[in-house]
């Protein structure tokens, strides 16, 4: 063979082992246009590649540089919403359905189908142990049964995927089993003191994905004892998970200690855990995230908890008849409704009028409107069609100091009160407002 059609033969050799492709079908096809492609790494994710999906149908060909691991697919935004995580290798061809109504599909991949496969007989084989408990069974012979089958899944993925990236996955989720009959609550006991044997935390394919995190949320939120009777106790509880998990990965990169601890700042915000999130954002998250360069979560963590529901709202100042007047100091009342708008604002212009006539029938409702203004020559004149609005101006509009302070990213904006003076609710429209304030 000639030297030179040998090396061309190699070359061919090479690329096509070092290279993949992603592709499939979306539906509805009319729904999708675009595909993005991020490597997820210990600290976030990094942009690899990106396609258009055309009447529903997409091809994705991995760079070369792309490296073996867990990828994120985006499809629409916001992006932390609507992604499909594919498990990359660098060598299969892999082709996926995916649809709104019946979800993601694998058509082609061994290493996904693997990964999509053991997470379903693994979590039904726990479900089965579990409703064996929440039905009140004692039969040892049952619980033999429930447990043999629950190992010999594992035991069956862990042996047939061995190599495979699934594998790495397989492997770290092996859950606790019993060898013999537990009542509940030593079970449970059992299952928290063993919930990170086999995490690897220190494996850059697992701090990449959501697995590792997850597994913490999981342990944080749901390893608790069955005797919790307070939210008080609950929190207590919840912060000493917390503390667990924070020494279990403290030798880990910071940048995934601050991708860990935001995950689960962002689970007690839903779930208005107010002195949880507190926690973690003071003890953990906050110094971790300076460390890591990352000032613009900790303003926004800061903004979030300063305005989440239940707290009280920051203070506003405005002049009426040559005298200083402020929310914190203003006169009791059943509610108060906050206003941010632009006499620039053509929707405000048109939607406030109305809304001024609609709450006068609210007695019991005191307003305060903020005019995010450039100058005060419109805000004076509009103003002063509004009487039964308590006014004040914000000069530098979106980098006011008001703006800044409620987080404002659009005109008009609500935010009511109750008595006290701390948020209740964030009416998106002024129709979301009255129904709101009527009901």
């Amino acid at each position: 063979m000639k030297p030179l059609l040998f090396l061309y033969i190699l070359l061919g050799v090479w690329f096509t082992n070092a290279q993949g492709t992603i592709s499939g079908n979306f539906s509805p096809a009319k729904d999708f246009k675009w595909l993005i492609a991020y490597e997820l790494t210990p600290g976030g994710e990094r942009y690899v590649t990106d396609t258009s999906i055309k009447e529903g149908t997409f091809t994705l060909t991995m760079p070369i540089t792309a490296q073996p691991g867990m990828y994120r697919l985006v499809y629409a935004v916001p992006q932390d919403e609507f992604y499909i995580d594919i498990i990359y290798d660098k060598k299969e061809q892999i082709t996926f359905n995916f649809s709104l109504d019946q979800g993601l599909n694998i058509t082609s991949s061994k290493e996904n189908k693997a990964y999509n496969n053991y997470f379903n007989a693994i979590t039904e084989a726990q479900d089965q142990l579990m409703e064996y408990y929440e039905n009140g069974n004692t039969s040892k012979e049952k619980f033999k049964t429930l447990t043999v089958n629950l190992n010999n899944v594992q035991k069956t993925y862990e042996e047939k995927f061995n190599g495979t990236i699934a594998h790495i996955f397989i492997k770290a989720n092996r859950p606790y089993i019993p060898g013999q009959y537990e009542s509940l609550e030593l079970f449970l006991k059992h299952k928290k003191t063993h919930h990170f044997d086999h995490l690897k935390v220190n494996d850059e394919i697992l701090q990449g994905s959501n697995f590792l995190t997850d597994k913490f949320s999981s342990y944080v939120f749901s390893a608790l004892p069955l005797t919790i009777n307070s939210a008080e106790n609950l929190d207590q509880e919840v912060i000493k998970n917390i503390e667990t998990t924070a020494n279990f990965i403290n030798a880990t990169p910071i940048s995934f200690q601050v991708k860990a601890m935001h995950q689960l700042w962002k689970i007690a915000d839903v779930n208005a855990m107010s002195n949880v999130a507190d926690y973690i954002f003071e003890h953990h998250l906050k110094k971790l995230a300076i460390a890591n360069g990352n000032q613009s979560m900790v303003n926004e963590i800061t903004m979030a908890s300063r305005l989440r529901i239940g707290a009280i709202s920051p203070d506003i100042s405005w002049q009426k008849n040559g005298k200083t007047h402020s929310l914190s100091t203003m006169d009791k009342a059943e509610n108060y409704l906050l206003v941010f708008w632009s006499s620039t604002c053509s929707h405000c212009l048109k939607e406030l009028p109305a809304l001024h006539k609609e709450l006068k029938k609210f007695n019991g409702l005191k307003i305060i409107a903020v005019g995010l203004e450039d100058n005060e020559t419109n805000w004076k004149k509009v103003s002063a069609t509004l009487p039964d609005f308590n006014h004040t101006i914000a000069l530098g509009k979106w980098e006011s100091e008001y703006a800044q302070t409620f987080g404002i990213q659009s005109t008009p904006t609500y935010i009511v009160l109750d008595n006290e003076k701390r948020i209740i609710a964030k009416p998106e429209s002024d129709k979301e407002l009255i129904d709101f304030l009527e009901n």
